[in-house]
């Protein structure tokens, strides 16, 4: 009866000292943007494991970006929440969103860049396995790792969350090397069901290997359970929404789809 407990009680210690560790750590893009991303991992577990990258809604690289970084280093993961607009800056403000948005969208080789070093940045942590990474990203970051997939670049997957689909530079045939998993509100009134049409048109046409999954009564932002308090802020703001079941719905097929592809 002894041996039991004391095993018990160095099982239950090993539980307790297991934690999710994070730190922020500088990095820089070659237009020379300096940026700071938000890593976390779960040291209990030993050795590399698959790489995730988070990319932000276009407020910038807040708490919500953050805690889906811990999120996933809680699964197992090591999880990188990078910085597309530079110094960590975030809003809540629709205007500043909305220029920190276009300011880095208004140079696609810009952006292509700030996103090529958060992933090298993912890929030089010791406990990352540098063969599996792959790219999740909310509303603007959505639309970013879509046009990672786009380009062709070697992610074993990409997953948007009420991302934006439009885009200047459609996917030529054979180029997308990453599978994809669209969740989508179908509520979701800043995406039209033209963009719908013609992003699975150009999926087809590129022979691209993705799931494209409407979640029924799900606005544009439904994963965040910020939205509806910024969407009814001070400033005014658009036209978002949490729905607690698109939430949890859409992260569940998220962690299916990651367990598929690095099997």
């Amino acid at each position: 009866m002894r041996i039991f407990l004391a095993l018990c009680l160095l099982v239950m210690s090993g539980l307790t000292q297991a934690t999710i560790k994070t730190q922020e750590i500088p990095y820089q893009s070659v237009d020379g943007t300096k940026m700071i991303g938000y890593y976390a991992y779960d040291d209990a577990i030993k050795g590399q494991r698959p790489g995730v990258l988070v990319v932000h809604e276009w407020w910038g690289l807040n708490d919500y970006a953050k805690r889906r970084a811990r999120d996933l280093a809680g699964l197992g993961y090591s999880a990188l929440a990078i910085d597309m607009y530079g110094n960590g800056k975030n809003t809540e403000h629709p205007k500043d969103a909305m220029a920190f948005m276009q300011d880095v969208l208004k140079d696609s080789s810009a952006a292509a860049a700030r996103f090529q070093a958060g992933l090298e940045l993912l890929e030089q942590q010791p406990q990352t396995d540098p063969n599996k990474i792959a790219a999740i990203g909310y509303c603007f970051g959505g639309a970013v790792v879509l046009n990672a997939a786009r380009q062709g670049l070697p992610l074993a997957g990409v997953v948007s969350f009420h991302g934006s689909l439009a885009t200047k530079t459609p996917a030529a045939p054979g180029t997308v090397k990453a599978k994809i998993l669209v969740e989508h509100g179908a509520m979701d009134s800043m995406v039209t069901p033209e963009n719908v049409a013609a992003f699975k048109a150009e999926m087809d046409k590129a022979g691209a290997d993705y799931k494209f999954v409407s979640l029924e009564g799900a606005k544009h932002g439904f994963s965040n359970p910020d939205a509806d308090r910024l969407s009814h802020g001070e400033h005014g703001g658009p036209d978002i929404g949490y729905n607690k079941a698109a939430d949890e719905q859409s992260w569940a097929d998220m962690q299916a789809f990651l367990k598929k592809i690095f099997s």
